[in-house]
């Protein structure tokens, strides 16, 4: 069970790393500003689809066909865990030493953002100090982990659900 959602795990965490390396390449333009959230998200459950991938192999080839929900869901558990890890290094390293400004960066598209929809002011400044909390939290690395993990740990716990659900076989 281990073998199994570590390698399907690893497969998962490099293919939604490889979205991190690439949106910071091209992620200087306004197309990854409106729809990074989008392309990450969709990453996120083509990587996680392996999930399903993980559980039937297992199910099949070394449980005569059968899986418990349990089973399935510790499956899909361990590779989630397994890729978010990936996800989360890949996104300290690039954030620490490729883009340390990513946060500036942010906030200020944000606020321009907000301002171009006519946001009233008095909710505007409100905003604004709520995202410099978000700003004031980056600053610590564990907080950077801790919140990249909020990202991807939950998409991946939903995915292990379903799957785990959709794949379990009783005698």
């Amino acid at each position: 069970m281990k073998k199994i959602s570590i390698t399907y795990g690893i497969i998962s965490g490099i293919i939604v790393s490889l979205w991190l390396v690439v949106s910071a390449m091209v992620g200087k333009n306004d197309f990854m500003i409106k729809y990074g959230m989008i392309v990450g998200f969709t990453s996120m459950i083509i990587a996680f689809a392996f999930i399903f991938v993980a559980i039937s192999k297992y199910r099949d080839n070394y449980l005569d066909g059968q899986i418990s929900f349990a089973q399935a869901l510790k499956i899909g558990m361990l590779l989630t865990l397994v890729a978010s890890t990936i996800y989360v290094i890949t996104w300290m390293i690039e954030f620490h030493f490729f883009i340390p400004d990513f946060m500036d960066k942010m906030t200020s598209a944000q606020i321009q953002n907000w301002k171009a929809e006519g946001m009233p002011e008095a909710e505007l400044q409100e905003n604004i100090l709520d995202i410099e909390k978000w700003k004031a939290l980056y600053k610590s690395p564990v907080m950077v982990a801790l919140l990249t993990y909020t990202e991807i740990l939950p998409l991946g716990f939903v995915i292990s659900l379903l799957a785990a659900f959709i794949l379990r076989k009783k005698r």
